[in-house]
């Protein structure tokens, strides 16, 4: 398991844009889970929408990309961490993405990513987001490990 400061030791990201919680299971180089709770608290519920709060899709995608980059940087074990902070993800591609149901304050994101291939610094994924086991949404993602 890795908690929100362990998550904050590889990603860049910050409040109000860490949009993972924690990782509950990482098998490098294969599969990671990892989850976000949804709280009214969020800012992006001032403006989507006020009186009828449903948290955007754009903001499930960039969460499921999150947790991609932390398996990708869990997976490069040869690189010692500082190695790891030199380095940045970047999008390449978002293909195929789909939302089935809206999310909306008080669930539980859960984010469920595996390998579809991994050559070099490229990596391309296989991402589905669930609330209570039933899927909310889905994208094909691909990135690349970068040097900052």
């Amino acid at each position: 398991m890795i908690n929100v400061r362990e998550i904050q030791e590889i990603l860049p990201h910050r409040f109000p844009f860490l949009l993972i919680d924690r990782v509950i299971e990482l098998v490098p180089g294969v599969l990671i889970t990892a989850y976000k709770n949804v709280t009214i608290g969020e800012q992006i519920f001032q403006g989507h929408f006020p009186g009828h709060p449903i948290y955007p899709g754009v903001m499930i995608i960039e969460g499921m990309a999150q947790a991609g980059g932390v398996l990708a940087f869990k997976s490069m074990c040869e690189d010692t961490q500082e190695s790891v902070k030199n380095k940045v993800v970047y999008f390449m591609s978002i293909d195929n993405a789909k939302f089935r149901v809206p999310v909306t304050p008080g669930d539980r994101l859960e984010y469920r990513l595996n390998v579809i291939k991994h050559k070099g610094n490229i990596w391309v994924l296989d991402g589905k987001a669930y609330v209570d086991s039933k899927l909310v949404a889905e994208a094909e993602l691909k990135a690349m490990i970068v040097d900052k």
